[in-house]
């Protein structure tokens, strides 16, 4: 039986398939390709019967569009500003999108919300996926770095609230000012120790509160201590209480006000008298202090104020088209004062087992 012998034959390979360009479909769809352009990547620049024709044009041809990016140098407005927070649930990002909106709306701009969840991998992902669709950017809280905070203001302006960032126009709170006022409230009150519930340990305005309730200490006499960091919720506030209590104080200040009050209705549940067993301050001054019982002293820092400005700074740069000297504006804070803050006791307080 003889063996069969195989030949191999060489198949030539089809030449890869060159993409589809926007002027392929410009010519299948018979307009021209600036119009192609503007159906694909602004919606409703084109009548919805050319839009159509295009987009059917783009899919018969196996059309894959990149996420378009609009050039360095464009002047084409789109009157879209991001505001970028760190929590959505944190009533005092609300009040600063409540400012920023009337602001920007009454400049004819509109305002794209994103919530980072105060992750700075997803704040930087979802910037650069809306890129293309916005003039400028306000970062509220901005948990990502300086260089990659730097590197969006090459792109488009940016305005950083509640952090300083080099070469980015920043609008803070005044927090040596604000914490004085807060250190000068209790030592009226007789309270000669404080500690201090901080906050998300890559938030700025921790690290600038914490300054200033240190240095407000120093010039007033009072010892103050640091426990943290604490989720900026309820829940951190619930948590901070058992810590606290391993070293107590007569007088607690927290990151935040939702951090506060969580922290008190922890602190009442255990059967603890506010103020008569502890004071608690909050900071913000969102709208939740003045409906808690008792009422929480807060810190304003004036966040739909906050909003307002970064509109204005922000619309500002873009009407002018200009890159001006970055500036730093600070803004004064004022201390809300109700029921939570009152003598302090002539110890302070152990907190009394759980049951």
């Amino acid at each position: 039986m003889g063996v069969e012998s195989i030949t191999e034959v060489a198949v030539p390979q089809a030449p890869p398939r060159k993409p589809v360009t926007i002027y392929d479909i410009a010519a299948a769809a018979g307009v021209a390709p600036s119009t192609v352009s503007r159906a694909l990547s602004r919606p409703g620049r084109v009548s919805t019967e050319t839009a159509a024709r295009i987009h059917e044009a783009a899919e018969v041809l196996g059309y894959k569009r990149a996420r378009p990016r609009r050039p360095a140098d464009s002047t084409e407005d789109t009157y879209v500003i991001a505001l970028v927070i760190a929590d959505v649930g944190n009533p005092f990002f609300s009040r600063v999108m409540i400012g920023m909106q009337e602001s920007a709306r009454a400049n004819g701009y509109t305002v794209l919300l994103i919530d980072s969840r105060e992750d700075a991998a997803q704040e930087r992902a979802a910037i650069d996926k809306v890129l293309h669709l916005i003039d400028g950017i306000v970062l509220s809280a901005s948990r990502m770095s300086n260089s990659a905070i730097q590197q969006f203001n090459r792109a488009v302006p940016v305005v950083s609230l509640n952090r300083q960032v080099p070469g980015v126009t920043s609008i803070l709170p005044d927090s040596a000012q604000g914490m004085h006022a807060v250190v000068e409230h209790l030592a009226a009150h007789g309270h000669t120790a404080v500690t201090y519930l901080s906050g998300p340990p890559d938030s700025w305005a921790d690290g600038a509160r914490w300054e200033g309730l240190t240095q407000a200490c120093h010039a007033l006499g009072v010892r103050a201590q640091r426990l943290g960091p604490f989720s900026p919720t309820v829940g951190g506030g619930v948590h901070a209480l058992e810590t606290w209590g391993h070293r107590p104080t007569t007088a607690v200040v927290g990151y935040n006000d939702v951090l506060a009050i969580g922290f008190m209705k922890a602190a009442l549940a255990r059967g603890l008298r506010v103020p008569a067993d502890v004071s608690i301050i909050g900071i913000d001054n969102a709208g939740l202090s003045a409906l808690t019982n008792p009422g929480l002293t807060s810190l304003a820092a004036g966040s739909r104020r906050l909003g307002a400005r970064a509109a204005t700074a922000i619309i500002g740069h873009l009407r002018h088209r200009s890159r001006p000297q970055p500036a730093v504006t600070v803004v004064g804070m004022s201390l809300q004062e109700r029921q939570s803050v009152g003598p302090a006791p002539a110890a302070p307080a152990c907190l009394p087992e759980a049951t």
